[in-house]
């Protein structure tokens, strides 16, 4: 896969993307191997835990991943398609407010990031170099595909940086 290019995303997503040494590609195959043992660690327990008020708790964000993945995945096939219909932004909060994440166990989660993951290491290996450079507007900004899956991987990490640093600290 060629190197992501500036622009190829707008700068909102920059610090995702930083985030990434090397290939996005490798970086989605080692989350899906070591993402699943970091939620496994997390005793069920916390799963509802903030550590302020009006903060997500910990399944909250890691069903954000797994919602903001979909998405983001769902906006690489579009534009992978040639599909120029300009992509509506989502409400994070709605999203989380409306979930019911706090009813799922740690498990389920789990077992649904994998699948997804799996399906989208699927469809970006399925992508030519030209599919993977065709851009697309989505929330008001020009997107690549390829940035697509470089911000997949970040947004990951950042989450995960957030949960060690503030949620699982001992």
């Amino acid at each position: 896969m060629n190197p992501l290019k500036s622009d190829e995303y707008p700068a909102i997503f920059e610090p995702y993307i930083e985030t990434i040494i090397g290939d996005a590609r490798e970086e989605l195959e080692t989350q899906l191997i070591t993402f699943p043992i970091f939620i496994e660690s997390i005793p069920e327990t916390k799963g509802s835990y903030t550590y302020a008020d009006g903060k997500w708790t910990i399944k909250e964000i890691l069903c954000h991943i797994i919602d903001t993945e979909r998405i983001m995945g769902y906006r690489a096939l579009r534009f992978a398609r040639n599909d120029m219909t300009a992509l509506s932004p989502f409400e994070q909060d709605e999203f989380v407010a409306n979930g019911r994440h706090n009813e799922r166990s740690l498990e389920s989660i789990t077992q649904e990031f994998i699948h997804l993951r799996k399906s989208n290491i699927l469809f970006f290996d399925s992508l030519n170099e030209v599919e993977l450079s065709r851009k697309g507007m989505a929330s008001d900004r020009l997107i690549s595909v390829r940035a697509l899956f470089y911000i997949i991987a970040g947004h990951l990490n950042h989450h995960r940086i957030i949960l060690q640093e503030r949620y699982l600290k001992e």
